[in-house]
């Protein structure tokens, strides 16, 4: 019975064949896929013209950033190489710049020098005359005192001997 069974499918089929109803039938199961591949190539062509501007901005992002980076990395190569190039002459106005600076300074304390010595020669001076005032108005009280105590010439000459000596040990 079974063989009986194949033998109608078999028979069947070739009358199909015959008759066309299997090639009609075959052409339009693939025209039905060729659609159906259409319609998702279609589908997948409209999402991708979606998707197309943001990546065509996606792209052109990534192509400024790449752009910056091989900029910034140009720009940092040459500020290493303009470093090494002026590195020699850094170092000699570095030495200039110091040795001016020790010279300046050299300046300032000799200067500082000049100006507390000339200080303390204005203070010996004011002293001196300081003195000199006193010492005029104690010989002009002594005299005064020697006329009337009749105080002997010897101890006048002592007393200017006095203010020599005085005025010698200011001096120094």
């Amino acid at each position: 019975m079974d063989r009986l069974l194949q033998f109608g499918r078999k028979a069947w089929f070739v009358v199909r064949v015959m008759s066309g109803y299997e090639e009609r039938r075959i052409r339009s199961y693939r025209l039905q896929l060729q659609k159906r591949l259409e319609m998702a190539s279609a589908q997948a062509k409209k999402e991708e013209l979606k998707r197309q501007p943001e990546q065509v901005i996606l792209s052109e992002v990534r192509q400024v950033v790449q752009q910056m980076q091989t900029l910034n990395r140009h720009l940092e190569e040459a500020e290493t190489a303009i470093d090494e190039y002026f590195k020699p002459i850094d170092n000699n106005a570095k030495i200039i710049t110091d040795m001016q600076m020790e010279k300046e300074e050299l300046k300032m304390k000799e200067m500082a020098k000049a100006m507390q010595e000339q200080i303390r020669m204005q203070r010996e001076i004011a002293m001196k005359r300081a003195e000199t005032s006193s010492a005029e108005s104690n010989d002009s009280e002594e005299t005064k005192h020697l006329g009337k105590n009749c105080i002997s010439s010897s101890k006048i000459k002592n007393s200017s001997v006095r203010r020599r000596h005085l005025s010698n040990e200011e001096d120094r």
